[in-house]
């Protein structure tokens, strides 16, 4: 990995260079006085995604976005009654705009944009079990579709919940399994790969089946997200998201409810 980083930091050197010297020949050919390095747009977009990848390359499960947070929860002490994993989904629910994050039901958000459940695996324990939840509610897989982190099978995706499933059950924890949600392609722009292609329903619908039935056989809860967000194609309802992907504050306020059925099955 390090020396992955290192190419990558080399590479920034080189691209500033090459930059560098192609002004270098313009003012040669013309004279004038080449504006400032951080102006050249190749650049500054190369070293963005540079930065970015590095940062990921070092903490690729993202141990540090929740580890402060963590850390003064334990301290207080609280009692945790609910932690939700997941993806961006679950990450932005608390945002504003988004019509709140279950008011006062001090319910704990450990959600983060882009992660796929292998990342989320090895979050489990520091995230999530450090805070001995009695219910732990999993919304993950749809990025594992999109190949976020890598090309993954159906069973690799599988596999994962399940072993974040057994883990928490291990702690004591009952586990909600959500469904992954549908997509759709009503805001689909031309430049970019629709959902529908990104994340195939077919493979939605069959980890959602296979999560259904393992729900079932170990004694967790399934969540089925889909009667309060699909429409009649079977689709996320054109105005439930802006991007066919994640829901807005209409989409969340139609989770809600079918999340805090769940939670209360799972206490019982």
């Amino acid at each position: 990995m390090r020396s992955i980083v290192g190419s990558a930091s080399w590479l920034g050197v080189f691209i500033m260079l090459a930059c560098g010297a192609g002004r270098a020949a313009a003012q040669t050919a013309a004279q004038p006085a080449p504006p400032p390095l951080p102006d050249c747009p190749d650049v500054a977009r190369a070293m963005r995604d540079l930065m970015g990848q590095d940062a990921r390359l070092r903490d690729w499960p993202n141990l540090t976005r929740y580890r402060m947070a963590n850390d003064e929860l334990q301290k207080s002490a609280a009692a945790v009654p609910v932690v939700f994993l997941g993806d961006s989904i679950t990450d932005r629910w608390d945002d504003e705009g988004s019509g709140g994050f279950f008011p006062g039901k001090h319910y704990v958000n450990r959600g983060i944009g882009g992660q796929t459940t292998p990342q989320m695996l090895i979050r489990l324990r520091p995230d999530v079990l450090s805070h001995s939840p009695k219910v732990i509610v999993l919304l993950a897989g749809t990025n594992d579709i999109a190949g976020n982190t890598g090309p993954e099978s159906d069973e690799d995706i599988e596999q994962n919940i399940a072993a974040i499933a057994e883990l928490s059950a291990a702690n004591g924890a009952k586990v909600v399994l959500a469904g992954i949600l549908p997509i759709s392609d009503y805001h689909q722009k031309p430049d970019q790969v629709p959902q529908t292609v990104r994340r195939p329903m077919s493979r939605i619908t069959a980890v959602n089946a296979w999560m259904r039935k393992y729900a079932a056989d170990h004694g967790h809860v399934f969540l089925d997200y889909t009667p309060g967000v699909a429409d009649s194609r079977g689709m996320l309802k054109a105005d439930f998201s802006d991007d066919d992907l994640h829901p807005n504050a209409q989409g969340y306020a139609a989770m809600a409810p079918f999340a805090e059925a769940a939670i209360a099955q799972a206490m019982k």
